[in-house]
């Protein structure tokens, strides 16, 4: 769903007077959280798609490491899920195993458990869970803390949307597409981890909306303004080439730079394929980092340690009138 839409309608429910609802509808953040008590909070999230490879068990790794990364970009440990399934029901059943048992592996390794799901019957695969994690209350971490000053930190390259895309199509084969594949099933549960060690302004994690537009998210809430590089962006293998073939391109390129276009501006000698993956939707993509410059180093340097690939993006200004994300 287009940006615009999802906020219209998130917009239209009403003003809950609920003094524990610490994040809710109302905000542009990953996650619900509600305080259970002085200390902690619980942060609820779900999500939920249909395949975007056609390897059952690789389709569950990766439709959890998804959902799990809303959890890990408030900060918050994961405890528990519920799965959700659309599944034909003439359709072999060995398939959903697959999908559950890749689900399962994602699940352990986060330290998380099933506690149970639903099922329906579709005529298209469904699947993503209704993940709860935990967290100090004092410590969670949202969309709306960066500041000016601050350097903005990318964990992940982009560009999930136009090879699986290109994938699903034959266009590209599994092996030419395998960086992207490891990315898409690797948990982000480090990088949030050292985030909260370290101590950091805000994060969100990239996903549907793209880089831009959950960047644009995280100013708008954060009330500033942010410079970004196009330079220090990593790209996944071929995603440059075959941006460049319209068949290739995710619909939601179109409709998130459509969306975004009067609140960008590209000062810079910017190519049109870097563009376009600016827009490109990510399916378990990394976390945007709003980290204050004095703990800039600190967390480069335990991100790389960890072997995360971190890269310096940009940095955030003081709000401007005319833009909210300039591009050079």
């Amino acid at each position: 769903m287009e940006i615009a839409s999802l906020m219209q309608v998130l917009h239209q429910l009403p003003e809950q007077n609920e003094p524990n609802l610490i994040l809710g509808p109302h905000t542009s953040d990953d996650a619900g959280v509600y305080r259970i008590d002085q200390e902690r909070a619980i942060v609820l999230t779900v999500d939920f798609f249909p395949p975007i490879v056609d390897d059952p068990y690789l389709f569950g790794q990766i439709a959890t490491a998804n959902a799990l990364s809303d959890i890990y970009a408030m900060g918050a440990t994961p405890l528990v899920a519920t799965t959700i399934v659309c599944f034909p029901q003439d359709l072999s059943l060995v398939v959903l195993s697959e999908i559950l048992n890749g689900s399962h592996e994602k699940l352990s390794e986060a330290g998380a458990v099933i506690a149970g799901g639903h099922t329906i019957n579709d005529r298209e695969i469904k699947y993503g869970l209704s993940v709860t994690g935990i967290v100090e209350t004092r410590k969670v971490v949202t969309t709306r803390g960066a500041r000016p000053g601050d350097t903005l930190v990318l964990t992940k390259p982009i560009g999930t949307g136009v090879i699986t895309t290109a994938l699903k199509a034959g266009r590209i084969s599994t092996e030419d597409a395998e960086d992207t594949l490891a990315s898409m099933k690797t948990l982000n549960s480090v990088a949030s981890r050292i985030m909260v060690e370290t101590g950091v302004n805000a994060c969100t994690d990239v996903t549907g909306f793209g880089l831009l537009g959950h960047l644009y998210e995280m100013l708008t809430s954060s009330g500033v303004s942010a410079v970004i590089t196009t330079d220090n962006i990593a790209f996944f293998n071929h995603a440059t080439t075959l941006v460049r073939k319209r068949r290739n391109r995710p619909a939601s390129i179109r409709t998130n730079r459509e969306f975004l276009a009067r609140h960008v501006r590209f000062a810079g000698d910017v190519d049109e394929e870097t563009e376009l993956l600016l827009y490109d939707p990510q399916t378990s993509g990394g976390l945007l980092i709003s980290v204050a410059d004095d703990r800039k180093e600190d967390l480069l340097e335990k991100l790389h340690r960890e072997g995360i690939d971190a890269r310096p993006i940009g940095t955030v200004t003081e709000k401007k009138e005319d833009w909210t994300v300039e591009v050079k």
